[in-house]
């Protein structure tokens, strides 16, 4: 077998904490089951602004493009705040996503059975809660064009942005949706606003035809609103959600705060070549770093879900996954999943012990 690449892109914040842990773990899954997987670093976000006065240097963009795999830490926080758009923290990671065609954010929500009393909904709403939300990531209303502010004939200005669809864009994110709901529980929810958006009749019309070609996976659809209630009321009825950029943006925060910590949830990335970058949902938390408190958990699934996405190492996943679960089985928390009766560990020491249960 040939050697693949890793790129750790440790950015901002708590990034370099929890991606050291997700190393540590990387590194011994990798001569536990000799996937011959080599490492390289690379500065992006605030710390490329530090060092290099820009978000996303040429170095490391050229490190992604050759990279099978790519795992981030987090970028951004408020010392960059004040910079001009082109020169902000976020700039880095959305270069990443459109230089390397990342179409196809994953994001599992996931509530864990040990941290079942963290949700804010009853126990018995989201006990056994597990719904993976396909969303759209480079096209729709956040990269339409026309856009702008403008001014009126009347002198009042107007803020527009376009709200735009091929064909091809909504026909790639349903093919995964279907593949993934394929390898779940074979049910497809795609939510969409058909009812009010001729851009999602559309959508609606394609992710019916795309149905014929995946005969066991049962395909439904629900406008945006009631999905955001159904979320809510009866999460479990899910398992399957695909949609468009800014509707899968809103779903997928509220589908993760049903599980009680943002700081347990991975997220993957994908271009149409399976090439990912993979990153916690949580995002860079500058008020705690340096702390030593952060949650390393969320990396190290995602480090999981690269295995399994990107490099095809299921066994190596499946085993990352089972070490987690036996740490959260001891009782070792850190604060932001801290429960009674639990103990309470650094992020050094949560890493530690995952690396122990491996």
């Amino acid at each position: 077998m040939m050697s693949r690449t890793v790129l750790l892109l440790p950015g901002d914040g708590i990034g370099p904490e929890i991606i050291t842990e997700a190393e540590k773990i990387l590194r011994a899954i990798n001569e536990k089951f000799d996937l011959k997987l080599t490492f390289e670093t690379g500065l992006v976000g605030g710390a490329a602004l530090d060092e290099e006065d820009n978000p996303l240097p040429d170095e490391t963009l050229e490190k992604a493009r050759k990279a099978d795999a790519i795992l981030l830490g987090a970028v951004g926080g408020p010392k960059w705040d004040a910079l001009p758009m082109a020169k902000r923290p976020e700039k880095g990671l959305l270069g990443l996503r459109s230089n390397l065609k990342l179409f196809a954010n994953l994001r599992p929500a996931i509530l864990y059975p040990q941290l079942a009393s963290a949700s804010s909904l009853k126990p018995e709403v989201v006990s056994g809660l597990d719904i993976m939300i396909v969303r759209e990531l480079t096209g729709g209303i956040y990269f339409g064009q026309p856009r702008g502010v403008r001014q009126l004939e009347s002198g009042e200005r107007q803020g527009y942005n376009t709200y735009a669809y091929t064909e091809t864009e909504i026909r790639r994110i349903g093919r995964v949706a279907f593949e993934a709901a394929q390898q779940r529980g074979k049910k497809l929810c795609s939510v969409d606003k058909a009812n009010v958006l001729e851009v999602t009749v559309l959508w609606r019309e394609i992710m019916n035809e795309l149905k014929s070609e995946y005969p066991d996976v049962e395909l439904s659809h629900m406008y945006v609103d009631n999905a955001a209630m159904q979320l809510v009321r009866a999460p479990k009825q899910f398992d399957v959600i695909v949609t468009g950029n800014m509707f899968g943006d809103i779903l997928s925060d509220e589908a993760a705060m049903l599980t009680g910590s943002i700081g347990m949830l991975p997220s993957a990335s994908l271009n149409s070549e399976k090439q990912g970058m993979y990153e916690p949902c949580h995002g860079s938390a500058p008020d705690i770093a340096g702390k030593g408190i952060a949650n390393p958990l969320a990396t190290i699934i995602s480090a999981a879900m690269m295995l399994r996405y990107s490099l095809d190492e299921e066994a190596a996943a499946a085993a990352i996954e089972a070490a987690v679960n036996r740490v959260l089985d001891q009782g070792l928390r850190t604060a932001d999943i801290m429960s009674e009766g639990g103990t309470r560990v650094s992020t050094r020491e949560m890493g530690d012990a995952v690396l122990a249960a491996l």
